[in-house]
């Protein structure tokens, strides 16, 4: 029986959409296992006969399944541009055509009833740069990741590693020392870095700005960072720089006048002061970033602010060529004036990556007017919660990302930056108890999987951490200090990654069906005959997966041992040892 009450599909965002010039993308969702068959039910409205309005139907794919809801996709390409539709789905003997208006016996003659894609417009398709689907990112907290040149360290700076990082100390990182580390980063297989804020700030990690177009004197000046950037896209790395635009730091000169002046100060509509005078402490009377008093909200609202943090957009873009901005902050931020700052950007930079800090559903962020993407933390928090924490059976771990990939356009999913850590979160291997064997599992789904990934500097030797400000170490340059297991696990990785294809964002991705008791977390990803299945193997125990293709008689290379076998009989269950991963290749 359908019931009805649970079905439901809405002409906009995640459920209807353009995914190219001449493709749609129509998705519909119900409860769990209550539909058999579905099919889409289109067509232009003012295309008529004799017979009446002329329609088309195709059959509608499963493509995933989470705790609640199965996920349907249909791919139509509207002659016309236009279209109106519905679906026809089927549960046992029961068949019910739902549109717009509600559930039908039979097709509506009047298309009117249907849903409605009024035109399909190649300027509303989903475009982020092209490149960044095969980028691999590196991010680098500056003060912590080199110390190339001691003459610009800050007074008391510490001898590099002498001490655990705290919040008020430094040892000196600079963009020399990234400099003299390029190679490390190239030779890696890294292709994009993102660098937290390098604005002059009072802070070791410069997220209070003091002046937006100054580089922070202790990592160098314009030249060198000017040569920093020439270097890295020399050796094919894109700049992605971090713009802090919901708050400054206290020491921004407009909020000093504030404090000096007051309610007489020409700044005084560029925060959001509730009262005068304004006063700090655990609950400033001003609105800040959190509460913290040292990191007063700017009013993006204000026009000559929002004039001023635009410049900053371009200005940087402009004379220094990056590649893209990170955005701190970024839903506490008016949406109108994310729309303006694409807008510049872009004019100058059509290519340039525009990516939110955003930790929640940002759909609102992500209709191709505000931004490219945003930070994937559901990625994060799933990945985490099966393998460090073993938390989650790998059957729910799949359900929770096919919730996730669903929340979203397949062309967002593409562009998607995935991290397994940052500056925010504890450390990888901290996370993962001090198991390498762990870490390497989370590092072999990232770089498998569809998106963009990203690494946090240190992660790939093993660094570890808790919460800030343990999770920003000084990178060590002594290969006695890390695991050099777990850098040539990241880099086969990231080559496996550049070399096929369908490891990054080719081909279609599915989770593969799981007995709620199996350990081993399953997706493959394909086109046409070609198909690459990933196994993880997440606990501790040996585990096996029967493969749930027709194999006898196929060649199958383990892509991460470079081993082959041949398929004696139509079933093959692969043997995985305790927190082991095979990535599976065949033709079938």
């Amino acid at each position: 029986m359908l019931e009805r009450s649970s079905i439901f599909h809405q002409p906009a965002d995640s459920f209807a959409y353009a995914y190219s010039e001449n493709i749609l993308h129509i998705r519909l969702k119900a409860k769990k296992g209550n539909i058999e068959e579905a099919e889409l039910i289109y067509g232009d409205q003012y295309e008529w006969n004799e017979d009446g309005w002329v329609s088309r139907r195709i059959p509608m794919k499963k493509t995933g399944s989470d705790q609640l809801f199965d996920y349907w996709l249909a791919e139509p390409e509207p002659e016309f541009k236009r279209t109106r539709y519905g679906f026809c789905l089927k549960s046992g003997d029961e068949q019910a055509v739902y549109t717009e208006k509600g559930f039908f016996d039979s097709l509506p003659e009047d298309p009117g009833s249907l849903f409605c894609f009024p035109y399909l417009h190649a300027s509303e398709v989903f475009r982020a740069p092209e490149w960044v689907k095969d980028t691999v990112w590196y991010q680098i907290f500056p003060e912590r990741f080199a110390n190339g040149d001691e003459s610009l360290n800050p007074p008391d700076t510490k001898p590099w590693r002498s001490e655990e990082p705290k919040p008020d100390n430094f040892f000196g990182g600079d963009f020399q020392g990234i400099i003299d580390h390029i190679d490390y980063l190239a030779g890696l297989g890294i292709t994009g870095i993102y660098f937290t804020p390098i604005f002059k700030a009072y802070s070791n990690h410069k997220y209070d700005t003091i002046d937006y177009y100054e580089i922070d004197p202790q990592f160098g000046d314009k030249e060198t960072f000017r040569e920093l950037v020439k270097i890295c896209h020399d050796k094919g790395i894109k700049v992605m720089l971090d713009a802090v635009f919901n708050h400054s730091g206290y020491q921004f000169p407009p909020f000093q006048d504030l404090l000096e002046n007051q309610g007489d100060s020409q700044y005084k509509d560029w925060f959001h002061a509730g009262e005068f005078p304004l006063e700090g402490g655990e609950r400033p009377n001003y609105s800040t970033f959190a509460f913290v008093e040292s990191m007063p909200k700017l009013n993006t609202q204000n026009p000559e602010t929002k004039e001023y943090l635009l410049e900053v957009g371009r200005y940087w873009v402009r004379e220094f060529d990056i590649d893209g901005w990170r955005l701190d902050v970024a839903n506490e931020i008016d949406h109108q004036f994310w729309r303006e700052f694409r807008a510049e950007v872009k004019s100058i930079k059509p290519d340039l990556y525009i990516l939110g800090e955003i930790w929640h559903d940002s759909m609102p962020w992500l209709r191709g007017d505000q931004f490219d993407a945003v930070m994937n933390y559901p990625f994060l928090t799933n990945v985490h919660n099966l393998f460090a924490k073993e938390a989650i059976s790998p059957r729910q771990f799949a359900e929770n990302m096919v919730s996730v990939i669903h929340m979203y356009p397949d062309n967002v999913n593409e562009a998607a930056f995935n991290l397994a850590g940052s500056h925010d979160t504890p450390r990888v291997l901290t996370e993962c108890g001090g198991s390498l064997e762990k870490a390497k599992l989370i590092f072999t789904f990232m770089m498998t999987y569809i998106g963009t990934p990203c690494i946090y500097y240190g992660d790939e030797v093993g660094l570890s951490g808790g919460m800030d400000p343990g999770c920003r170490e000084c990178m060590p340059w002594d290969e006695e200090e890390y695991s050099m297991e777990m850098y040539e696990h990241t880099k086969k990785l990231i080559q496996l990654r550049k070399s096929e294809p369908l490891l990054a964002n080719e081909g279609v991705l599915e989770f593969l069906e799981l007995p709620e008791e199996s350990t081993v977390a399953a997706f493959a990803r394909s086109s046409g005959n070609r198909k690459i299945v990933i196994l993880l193997n997440a606990s501790s125990e040996e585990a096996s997966f029967s493969l749930p293709f027709p194999l006898k008689g196929k060649k199958i290379t383990d892509l991460l041992t470079e081993e082959e076998y041949a398929a004696e009989a139509d079933s093959l269950s692969a043997v995985l040892e305790g927190y082991g991963a095979a990535i599976l290749s065949f033709e079938l």
